[in-house]
């Protein structure tokens, strides 16, 4: 859907983006991380084409970006812009009509949404008198409105409440499922566990990690080992020698335990549980993997420490 092709800008002589390269694969929901001046909303507004990069091209379905494309994105910014003398559904019209929709489109689809997210009551009140979180709904609407092949969210869940926050999850959700290539630029990691199929983390300018999100988590797992068993705590204890060190270990309920191991040298999962097997009933054995907030930590601290 996105390839960005060694993309680098700078502003009075700093330099925000260095040569960043990266595809969004279509029909999935993709991570754009990293701290404060990373260079995320740089990148953004280039994909919004509010932005030109000093070097390096962005290509939208194998097509050089060009303003032609802009009908074909959605875009709810960090940064919430709406119009407060503006009624509901008179801004949403509008806003939809920009984006290359007719007026009986753009009709049909503005109260498709309103419905949808339950605020048909407030169509004909002015913004200024929505609460902050009935205009994030109306902010999200604007973005989604004309059904855009690319949708990219910068923070979409600032703001919300939990219950709101899980209706735009799913939203979200349903959103891929029919198709729809998603960018997420969040610092909220859960939601990037739970919904990201790829990620990208950028950090002062430079891109510091460009995977799966499921790839990403195996490569940085250190090794830690959950067991579940049936048996006794002395007999799991003896199966583990030297090859594994115990570091969390309690009884669930009776005669059953839940333990976290850690590898040592090149002992593997294999290993360890060929030497439980005849100790204890295994109940359940899983390989550890950290969360991409452990992952986002960990990569940025390294990073900062090779430049001190």
């Amino acid at each position: 859907m996105i390839k960005v092709a060694q993309i680098s800008k700078s502003y009075q002589r700093k330099l925000v983006l260095d040569n960043i390269s990266l595809e969004v694969p279509k029909g999935q929901i993709f991570g754009l991380l990293g701290p404060n001046g990373a260079g995320k909303t740089t990148l953004i507004r280039m994909l919004n084409q509010m932005l030109s990069p000093d070097a390096g091209q962005i290509y939208f379905e194998d097509q050089l970006l060009n303003e032609k494309h802009l009908q074909q994105i959605g875009y709810l910014p960090e940064e919430r812009g709406l119009y407060k003398t503006m009624e509901v559904r008179a801004h949403l019209l509008f806003l939809a009509q920009l984006r290359g929709l007719s007026k009986q489109e753009a009709s049909r689809h503005v109260d498709h949404w309103l419905v949808h997210f339950e605020i048909q009551d407030w169509k004909n009140k002015r913004i200024a008198a929505l609460s902050k979180g009935m205009a994030q709904k109306v902010q999200f609407i604007a973005a989604l409105v004309h059904q855009p092949k690319l949708l990219i969210l910068d923070e979409p869940l600032s703001g919300f409440d939990p219950l709101n926050v899980e209706l735009i999850m799913n939203e979200i959700k349903a959103l891929k499922e029919k198709g729809t290539t998603i960018i997420l630029s969040t610092h909220n990691m859960k939601s990037v566990d739970e919904i990201c199929d790829h990620a990208a983390l950028l950090h002062q300018g430079q891109l510091l990690a460009l995977d799966s999100v499921i790839k990403l988590r195996q490569a940085h797992a250190k090794g830690r080992i959950f067991v579940r068993f049936k048996g006794n705590m002395l007999s799991f204890a003896n199966a583990l020698w030297t090859d594994f060190t115990l570091l969390e270990q309690k009884e669930s309920t009776e005669g059953v335990f839940e333990c976290i191991l850690q590898l040592r040298g090149t002992s593997t999962v294999n290993d360890l549980m060929r030497s439980l097997q005849a100790q204890v009933a295994v109940e359940h054995l899983e390989l550890l993997l950290p969360s991409m907030q452990e992952i986002f930590i960990d990569l940025i601290t390294q990073k900062d420490k090779q430049h001190d």
